[in-house]
């Protein structure tokens, strides 16, 4: 993106107008789209170097050269605006916490726009403006990107692909092959929340109690946890699938089991009671700003007193334990004194959902 002087055509119209087949065509239209419309709101020194890719600063923690941390992250939530986010927000955010859950310093941000002809321009100054004030509220900025235009009906409005560049200090691992049996699994917050509102909007339902998407970045939360000196083993977060796809996963990549109780997990009770009409199960439905810990027993309690401590981690508690499990099952203890298999998700629960 380069930031260019205006005065060769009007200025955007970002009350009415809408992105047409020009604005992708590399020529003035989308030059100016660029200036005034991203550059104006995501510009910064990186950014405004004005080349096909940024010159950033080699990473240093302690004097010593760190490892980067790369993620990439695709967003296609519909709808593009729901309760407690947007599209945009939530571009920020996941690639941030993906980031984040390896124990890297979120440091930068590219951003891809994939734009339909016809989208609102106001709609789209809504949703960079929305990740220009996630970026900002991160510390994170957007430091290069492209935008292109496809044809109306050849999309579906907007599309945003987000990459993430961060930096991990030598000496700290974490990794889904990490969990051991004895291990104890944490929660940050409530289950189903992101998933839950994306329906409830999708459906037109209303709830007793607003219900709204937890998206947020969860790195000042992940670095309060790393302060403390505990032993984690992995930090995750339950996004497509939830905590039961997430827990799966790294049971697999672990070679263990888990063992989850039913009544540990917080789930909010009016995400319960939608989920319970609309059919879904909450341990299956998508999270934004929750985190996954999996640590040794012997520092729970101090990485629970953390997360409680932190604006983010009200709601954590302690739900499970890893075991030793040759079959690499995760089973929940219910509430009622049975035990069921959690096993992966069949098919997509909640498509497009972030």
């Amino acid at each position: 993106m380069s930031d260019i002087k205006r005065g060769y055509v009007r200025a955007l119209d970002l009350k009415h107008g809408r992105v047409d087949m020009t604005h992708g065509s590399g020529g003035r239209a989308m030059v100016q789209l660029i200036s005034e419309l991203f550059a104006r709101h995501l510009g910064n020194e990186y950014l405004g170097q004005g080349n096909d890719g940024a010159v950033l600063p080699t990473p240093v923690i302690d004097g010593k050269p760190a490892r980067l941390v790369l993620s990439t992250d695709c967003h296609v939530v519909s709808p593009l605006f729901f309760p407690g986010g947007d599209i945009g927000c939530l571009s920020v955010h996941g690639t941030l916490n993906d980031v984040a859950v390896m124990g890297a310093r979120p440091l930068y941000l590219a951003a891809g726009f994939i734009l339909e002809e016809g989208f609102a321009l106001v709609d789209l100054a809504r949703i960079v403006e929305s990740m220009a004030s996630a970026a900002r509220a991160a510390g994170v900025p957007v430091v290069t990107g492209d935008t292109k235009v496809v044809e109306r009906g050849k999309g579906d409005g907007i599309f945003i692909t987000t990459t993430g560049v961060g930096v991990l200090p030598d000496g700290l691992e974490l990794g889904g092959a990490r969990a051991r049996p004895g291990d104890v699994v944490l929660v940050s917050g409530t289950m189903g929340d992101h998933g839950v509102a994306i329906m409830s909007q999708r459906e037109n339902l209303t709830f007793s109690a607003p219900i709204e998407s937890d998206t947020a970045a969860l790195h000042g939360l992940i670095a309060k946890l790393l302060e403390i000196g505990a032993d984690i083993r992995c930090l995750r977060d339950p996004t497509r699938g939830g905590l039961a796809s997430t827990l799966n996963e790294i049971a697999g990549q672990s070679g263990v089991g888990m063992m989850l109780h039913e009544k540990a997990i917080p789930i909010k009770p009016v995400v319960a009671a939608a989920c319970e009409f609309l059919g879904l199960d909450p341990l299956y439905v998508a999270n934004e700003g929750k985190l996954i810990v999996i640590c040794a027993a012997p520092d729970a309690t101090r990485i629970l007193a953390a997360m409680q401590a932190h604006p983010l981690g009200l709601d954590a508690a302690v739900i499970g334990e890893v075991i030793a499990d040759k079959h690499h099952f995760v089973q929940l203890t219910t509430a009622f004194g049975g035990r069921r298999i959690v096993d992966w998700l069949a098919g997509e629960q909640l498509p497009r959902i972030c």
